[in-house]
């Protein structure tokens, strides 16, 4: 138990947390790919139900690494462009035994900005990113009665998902060492 508390511990240390994250992204690096870690700014939670039958909340969070939001005029109004970073979902316990699903969709803080000011686009930011959840993980979600859930701005435990994009050159080659002691192919 007291090795447990303290791999606990140790894992809700900020500084640990970075740490490990360093030596993710030079691991990463080693292998030709640039790696940033999305930590969410809590914005706002969609409460909905997933096939029809279990509670699911969708966390609509921020980040400054994802691009801005950009409108574009087109016959009749306006066409955005809203980029967003989607974590893979997840189950929680809940205080009464009780197991909640959980969705992180990461924004731009100018798109919640804009979402605070217009009803209009946070309606077009709710339908993003249940539309998000639906097309990447693959479940039918109830539009319906989704519902923003009124004085809470995150469900759940923050994670930080990972952006990986390539590095220019690819990976670097393994240092030469001489010949193989063993015999060629």
């Amino acid at each position: 138990r007291e090795l447990f508390a303290e791999f606990a511990a140790e894992l809700n240390d900020p500084e640990q947390r970075r740490l490990y994250e360093e030596e993710v992204a030079a691991l990463e690096r080693e292998r030709g790919v640039e790696v940033r870690f999305v930590h969410p700014t809590p914005g706002f939670v969609l409460r909905t139900s997933q096939e029809g039958s279990r509670r699911c909340y969708i966390n609509v969070c921020s980040n400054a690494l994802m691009g801005e939001p950009r409108a574009r005029a087109e016959r009749g109004g306006q066409r955005w462009e809203l980029p967003y970073s989607l974590a893979p979902g997840r189950e929680e316990l809940r205080p009464a035994g009780r197991r909640r699903l959980l969705y992180d969709v990461v924004f731009h803080p100018a798109a919640l900005r804009l979402a605070a000011r217009s009803a209009r686009f946070r309606r077009l930011l709710c339908d993003t990113a249940l539309e998000a959840v639906e097309s990447q993980c693959g479940v039918r979600l109830d539009r319906n009665n989704a519902t923003v859930l009124r004085g809470v701005s995150y469900k759940g435990v923050p994670q930080a998902p990972v952006i990986r994009s390539p590095l220019p050159g690819g990976a670097p080659k393994p240092p030469d060492h001489g010949e193989s002691p063993l015999p060629p192919f």
